[in-house]
């Protein structure tokens, strides 16, 4: 399969990727603060089984239709810009609630997890970029190349799996510290509801 200096090369390159300021790791920093270390590991997971989506689309060459395909293209694209308008609606629209109240809704996981996945499924970015970032670092003399395209897939969820988990930690927890008044809560409320839109807009007017 895959030769060793590859690897390395790829899971650094994937690590620095989901480090740099993105939409995925915005999104997981502003449910964090907003919600708490859980919340933003349960988003973390969402955006993680989005990437497994766009791998195996990469793999069965689905993402190709994306790159050649306007109107698909812009199917998903306005899907996803109107979804994270949504939720910007709905974060201006939050009020400050009482522990109790908050901790009612914190049965919201499976929710959360699902806004991980259609954030990232619907953005047909993602799987134009694997299009044109997994393919550079297979080697078809090395075997099946639809393998190694799963396998560097699985190495870049690891990378940003890994990522993604230490800013929920670190947003969490300065979330919980900030958020410590109903004041506080409402402009996180609102910082959030900013930071969607922001990317809606964002994903709006994305060009293949």
């Amino acid at each position: 399969m895959l030769s060793f200096e590859t690897i390395l090369l790829f899971v650094t390159a994937s690590t620095l990727l989901a480090l740099a300021p993105g939409p995925d790791n915005l999104f997981v920093l502003a449910e964090s603060m907003r919600r708490g270390v859980k919340a933003g590991i349960m988003v973390t997971l969402g955006l993680m089984t989005g990437l497994i989506v766009h791998t195996t689309a990469v793999a069965l060459g689905v993402a190709a239709i994306f790159q050649t395909s306007q109107l698909a293209f812009d199917l998903l694209k306005y899907v996803g810009a109107a979804y994270l308008l949504y939720l910007a609606v709905l974060s201006f629209r939050a009020t400050g609630k009482s522990r109790l109240a908050e901790a009612k809704e914190e049965l919201g996981s499976l929710q959360l997890y699902r806004r991980g996945i259609l954030m990232n499924v619907t953005n047909p970015k993602v799987s134009i970029f694997f299009l044109a970032f997994l393919p550079q670092f297979t080697d078809p003399s090395r075997g099946s190349v639809t393998l190694q395209i799963f396998l560097l897939g699985f190495l870049f969820f690891l990378s940003a799996l890994i990522v993604f988990s230490l800013i929920s930690l670190l947003a969490g927890r300065i979330g919980a510290w900030f958020m410590q008044t109903e004041h506080a809560e409402k402009f996180l409320n609102r910082a959030a509801g900013t930071v969607f839109g922001l990317l809606a807009l964002k994903l709006l007017f994305t060009e293949r």
